[in-house]
């Protein structure tokens, strides 16, 4: 009983894995005042659940264990049209009291990429991400973000972006 309520455990880690984004950026603001906020939604449909085994040390009644890396490949889309995708991994840093790992990732967009990290433990708690950075047209982003599971491999995922004015030579 107890290595089903784990194994379902870690596919619900898996499943909150995918697709979570957010922004996290304050102390790059030179001027508040001059920040541009915008949101971006996006409709997500999770990769299957890929662990990758690299702990040799296995409890056998866990279905992970410390270290162990879970990789993601979602897609995302809106209204209906794929728009881009999302990639990352989580380490599995704690398994008791429950499961918890550390997943850090990057949204392909067209026009740049954006950077995330999150904690992820299982469940359909929604998922409060920090965005990290970008490129392109995301270059000088921040916020935060919210990847919320409905439980049938898909998902709704949320961004606050704060696009700061570029500081130093490049002003």
């Amino acid at each position: 009983m107890r290595r089903v309520a784990l194994i379902g455990a870690a596919a619900a880690l898996v499943l909150g894995m995918g697709g979570a984004v957010a922004v996290s950026a304050a102390s790059q603001a030179a001027e508040p005042s001059r920040a541009k906020s915008r949101t971006l939604t996006f409709d997500v449909v999770f990769s299957p659940f890929s662990l990758i085994a690299a702990n040799n040390e296995r409890d056998p009644n866990s279905p992970v264990a410390l270290g162990d890396e879970v990789v993601f490949h979602d897609q995302l889309s809106s209204r209906g049209e794929q728009v881009g995708d999302e990639v990352g991994s989580c380490v599995i840093a704690a398994v008791t009291p429950e499961i918890l790992a550390n997943c850090s990732g990057v949204i392909r967009l067209p026009g740049g990429n954006i950077t995330f990290q999150f904690p992820n433990v299982p469940g359909p708690t929604p998922k409060d991400l920090a965005v990290t950075g970008g490129t392109g047209s995301y270059r000088n982003v921040g916020g935060e973000g919210t990847l919320v599971e409905f439980g049938n491999g898909k998902g709704r995922l949320t961004l606050h972006l704060l696009s700061f004015a570029r500081r130093g030579k490049e002003a």
